[in-house]
């Protein structure tokens, strides 16, 4: 009898461990380092006109790849301006990888770094709980309101530590994608409480041939990663099993060149204003 089905956040040794074969088999990262190096300082312009420090919060920073591109694009932008970025993540192996990439960086005498081993709620509580009420310049929810269960409290929460031309930016997949909450869902959310944003498209592929081979492991680890679900392979019923394979097949999640599996994987990314 399969063990039963269980989220792929109970295990966050193997979430890293599936995350690593997402970020090689995918474009994504390099799409939004493109995205964060050429768009981003423009989007930033007058967010710390004037002032002598730079707050950033990383909500759900992971390895900090991408946080330091973004920490170069303010740096950019505001020569010399010290620079406080805090990061919440709850995976402590994904910290010490930020910890070590910040230390094999040059360039970051101006920063100031803060990590919390926690998630987005825990954060929320904790910061309620001590009376916490600290404005940020620039807020960034990268890839990650796929694993919180009330997203409009927590886009309502951290929209309203925003300081005065602060920005809360938003990544996560496009609106035509067969997985996850997309950003059509977070649209609407927007939407409906009246907050105003604008929205860039990232264009982003991944090969998942891999999937399709029985007992790969890679194959295994993104099949993990694509329906958040630890061990999916060997406890997901067959059927569902082949339920999800034959929709990442179709035309509306996948395309084949030259024999491989391509999945469309663009993301959205929504700049929303204080």
């Amino acid at each position: 009898m399969a063990s039963p089905m269980r989220s792929l956040l109970t295990d966050l040794s193997r979430y890293v461990r599936c995350f690593h074969v997402f970020l090689a088999k995918s474009t994504e990262h390099q799409t939004m380092k493109q995205f964060v190096e050429q768009q981003l300082p423009g989007l930033l312009a007058s967010t710390g006109s004037g002032k002598s420090a730079f707050n950033i919060l990383s909500v759900g920073g992971g390895a900090g790849e991408i946080d330091l591109q973004i920490i170069s694009a303010v740096q950019a932008s505001y020569p010399g301006v010290a620079i406080n970025n805090e990061v919440i993540e709850p995976s402590a192996d994904q910290i010490l990888k930020y910890k070590e990439r910040v230390a094999a960086t040059s360039n970051l005498d101006n920063v100031k770094f803060t990590w919390h081993e926690e998630t987005a709620n825990e954060y929320e509580s904790r910061m309620k709980a001590e009376k916490k009420s600290q404005k940020w310049d620039f807020i960034h929810m990268i890839q990650m309101l796929y694993y919180v269960k009330d997203i409009p409290a927590i886009i309502r929460y951290f929209h309203s530590l925003l300081a005065a031309q602060a920005k809360l930016l938003i990544i996560l997949v496009s609106d035509d994608l067969c997985t996850y909450v997309s950003s059509a869902n977070i649209k609407g959310i927007l939407d409906s409480v009246g907050l105003k944003y604008k929205v860039y498209e990232l264009p982003s592929h991944m090969d998942i041939t891999c999937c399709f081979t029985e007992g790969d492991n890679d194959g295994e680890l993104l099949l993990d990663f694509l329906t958040e679900t630890y061990e999916f392979s060997k406890t997901a019923p067959p059927e569902l099993k082949h339920q999800v394979l034959e929709e990442l097949r179709k035309p509306g999640c996948s395309e084949n060149r030259n024999g491989k599996v391509i999945f469309n994987n663009s993301m959205s990314v929504i700049m929303i204003e204080p």
